[in-house]
């Protein structure tokens, strides 16, 4: 293009006097985000070098790589994370660069980049940055087709990861309030043992961790949350008995499990040759080690290590926290592929009849 253009119609404009059929589409993708996102959404590119920029310098050092004739506009988006508490659920701004090498869209990708420091009150890190970097260039991601533009695809995307992240961040931040609520919490009488500390909560980890057994993966699932408290459930696949204390211990070594009121309410099965091994541990909450021993028998689920951690924010569920319980290792259970029905073989996973009721 002759001269630089101020505005995006100007850049329009520009695009549309040119016989490029590619510079055409280009014009016409151009159009389209504006009535879609706002006209004052879509802006062209300014250096990120004038006072006040909002890009952090690892943006600037990829942006200053692109080759002469590339098109940069930056586009702004809301996105929404909902919160448990509907008060707090509101819209954040985020600020995506858009780069088209001169070959887009014939025969190269666009580049997209976050330009936001932060999402709400947290700041983006290098994960998140990397994934919109990525995003038409990672499997799973946004799948380019040479000759066909894809911006909105990819912001659109862009939106769905960045709400995703905000999302797992307030609810990172909720169980850290939960856990120092925990903290302070005071039993006020007993209600079936409820509030009732575990001998273990509270003990300090060792200096030298507790090592893992080897080829142990944890599945964890998303807390659930009740009136201040929290219910985390994990699960693993075992293959000895022996590696149930190793495994409970390695997760006692993390000060965030070690402070719950509950840290390690647990039940296994585990079958080596012809003989079915079990047990189970409430960890200071009556009954509820054995209530997770009767779901993995009704899951016929074998091989298997299921772990609950409570966290108890001083208000008394009574008989709905068994539900959590079981609710929460069932989860686990399900995140880690525990539930399905293997092809062949006993590989930990349940073995014959269809899926429980959820």
């Amino acid at each position: 293009m002759a001269t630089t253009p101020e505005t995006v119609e100007d850049l329009i404009a520009q695009l549309s006097l040119d016989s490029d059929p590619a510079h055409e589409a280009i014009a016409a993708e151009l159009g389209v985000l504006q009535s879609i996102y706002g006209e004052d959404a879509v802006k062209i590119w300014r250096s990120p070098s004038r006072p006040g920029s909002q890009s952090p310098d690892r943006e600037v050092q990829s942006v200053n790589g692109t080759e002469p004739g590339t098109i940069r506009y930056e586009v702004t988006l809301s996105i929404e994370a909902p919160s448990s508490d509907t008060a707090e659920e509101s819209s954040h701004q985020i600020i995506v660069l858009v780069s088209l090498p001169p070959t887009y869209p014939a025969s190269s990708p666009p580049q997209l980049q976050l330009l936001s420091r932060y999402i709400g009150p947290y700041g983006v890190d290098a994960t998140l940055f990397g994934m919109v970097l990525r995003t038409f260039i990672s499997r799973g991601a946004v799948e380019w087709t040479p000759d066909s533009v894809c911006v909105f695809d990819g912001l659109e995307w862009v939106k769905e990861r960045c709400a995703e992240w905000l999302g797992e961040r307030m609810s990172e931040n909720k169980m850290g309030e939960l856990m120092r609520e925990d903290e302070k919490a005071r039993p006020s009488g007993a209600n079936e043992g409820e509030g009732k500390r575990s001998a273990r909560s509270g003990q300090e980890p060792p200096d030298i961790p507790a090592t893992m057994p080897p080829g142990i993966t944890i599945t964890e699932a998303e807390p659930i949350l009740d009136r201040k408290s929290a219910f985390v459930g994990r699960a693993c696949r075992i293959t000895d008995p022996s590696q149930v204390p190793l495994i409970l211990a390695h997760l006692m070594s993390d000060r965030r499990i070690a402070r719950a009121a509950h840290p390690i309410i647990n039940a296994w099965r585990c079958r080596v040759g012809n003989v079915l091994h079990q047990d189970n541990d409430d960890d200071g909450e009556t009954a509820a080690g054995g209530r997770l021993a009767h779901l993995l028998q009704i899951l016929e689920v074998e091989n298997v290590l299921v772990v609950v951690t409570r966290y108890f924010g001083g208000i008394h569920l009574g008989p709905d926290r068994f539900k959590h319980i079981n609710q929460a290792a069932r989860n686990a259970l399900e995140l880690g592929g525990f539930l399905d029905v293997p092809d062949e073989g006993n590989t930990g996973r349940r073995k014959g009849k269809g899926h429980g009721k959820r």
